[in-house]
C-alpha cells in the first residue's frame, strides 16, 4: 500500500501508471472534486481522503480537518498495526512543506523514536522531497563543521538513509516577480535541488538497551552533546556529574580529548547503554531537563 499527502499531480500519477494502490490525502478542498473524479475511474485503484499528513495527530487543541488523527487515517485505509521487525506496512510519498522543514523532521523523529503517530503501525517507510540543504545535514559525516548536528545522529541511528533523485528547485518554483527562483535561501550549505529521499525504520532500532520508553531521554542527550559541538566529551559528562566520565570514555575506547563533534551516531548510542548501565540517567533532575527539552521542540 502506498500513502501520498498530495493531490493530482507528478508523483500521484507516476504511481498510478505504475500500477500500484494509492491513497491520496489532500488539504486543498479545491482539489478534491477533480481527485475524486478520478478515483471513481481507477475502480479501487485510487482513494481520497479529506486531510493533511503534516498535520496528523496535533499536540494541542481540537483535531479539525483538514488535520486528522493518525489511527483514523489507519483505520480507513485498512492498515492494521505489525510487529516493528516486520516488513513495511506502508509507504509514504511527498513533498515536505519548506517553511516548516526543520519542525516537521523533528516531529516525524520523535514520533520514530516514541513509536508514536503512523509508527504505531510498523516501520513505516517515507518517500519525501526535502531541500538539498537538509538532506546534507541527515548524511553528514563526523567533523562536518555545521552539517553534523543531533539531527544527523538521530536520523542515522533511527533509519536507512537513501538518496533516491536530485531535481533543481525551477522543476518545482514559481519564478519571484524580479526573475528569480523562489528557493529557500541557505548560506552554510548547498541547496540547488530537492532531494527524494527515502527514510526506513532500522529493525534493529529498539535493542541494546533502546526502548521507546527512555527514547526521549537518548535524544536529549544527544542535542545536550551536540548543543556545542566544539565542546569535550569529558566537559559534557562532568556537566552531568558523573564521576566516572573518564573511565567510561576509556571502556568505549573513545579519545580523552574527543570532541562531540567527532562521535559517530554509533558512539552515541553505545554512551548511551553505558549510562544507562550505570543508572546515571534515574536521577530526578535529568528527567525534568528531558521534558522541558521536549516540550520546547514540541
Amino acid at each position: 500500500l502506498n500513502f501520498l499527502p498530495s493531490g493530482p499531480g507528478i508523483l500521484t500519477r507516476t504511481l498510478l501508471n505504475a500500477g500500484v494502490r494509492v491513497v491520496a490525502l489532500e488539504s486543498n478542498s479545491a482539489f478534491l472534486p477533480n481527485l475524486q473524479s478520478l478515483e471513481n475511474s481507477l475502480d479501487g485503484q485510487l482513494k481520497v481522503i479529506y486531510g493533511d499528513f503534516f498535520r496528523l495527530d496535533p499536540l494541542t487543541g481540537m483535531v479539525k480537518p483538514p488535520a486528522m488523527c493518525s489511527d483514523k487515517l489507519f483505520e480507513t485505509m485498512g492498515v492494521a498495526a505489525v510487529p516493528w521487525r516486520a516488513d513495511v506496512p506502508v509507504r509514504i510519498f511527498g513533498i515536505l512543506p519548506q517553511k516548516k522543514e526543520r519542525n516537521t523532521l523533528w516531529r516525524l523523529l520523535f514520533a520514530l523514536y516514541e513509536c508514536n503517530s503512523i509508527y504505531r503501525y510498523g516501520r513505516v517507510e517515507l518517500n519525501i522531497f526535502i531541500s538539498e540543504k537538509e538532506y546534507k545535514v541527515l548524511t553528514a559525516k563526523p567533523g562536518e563543521v555545521r552539517a553534523y548536528q543531533a539531527l544527523t545522529v538521530l536520523w542515522q541511528i533511527g533509519c536507512e538513509i537513501q538518496l533516491l533523485h536530485m531535481e533543481p528547485w525551477s522543476s518545482f518554483v514559481t519564478n519571484l516577480k524580479n526573475g528569480g527562483l523562489a528557493v529557500p535561501k541557505s548560506t552554510w550549505l548547498p541547496n540547488d535541488h530537492l532531494c527524494l529521499v527515502r527514510l526506513t525504520p532500522q529493525q534493529n532500532l529498539f535493542t541494546r538497551g533502546l526502548k521507546p520508553t527512555n527514547s526521549a531521554t537518548f535524544i536529549f542527550m544527544v542535542k545536550q552533546c551536540l548543543a556545542k559541538p566544539k565542546s569535550r566529551l569529558t566537559d559534557r559528562l562532568n556537566s552531568w556529574s558523573l564521576d566516572n566520565g573518564g573511565k567510561l570514555q576509556r571502556a568505549l575506547e573513545i579519545p580523552k580529548n574527543a570532541e562531540t563533534r567527532n562521535l559517530y551516531p554509533e558512539d552515541y548510542r553505545r554512551l548511551f547503554e553505558a549510562l544507562q548501565n550505570s543508572n546515571m540517567f534515574t536521577e530526578t533532575w535529568f528527567h525534568d531537563e528531558v521534558l522541558e527539552s521536549i516540550r520546547n521542540i514540541n
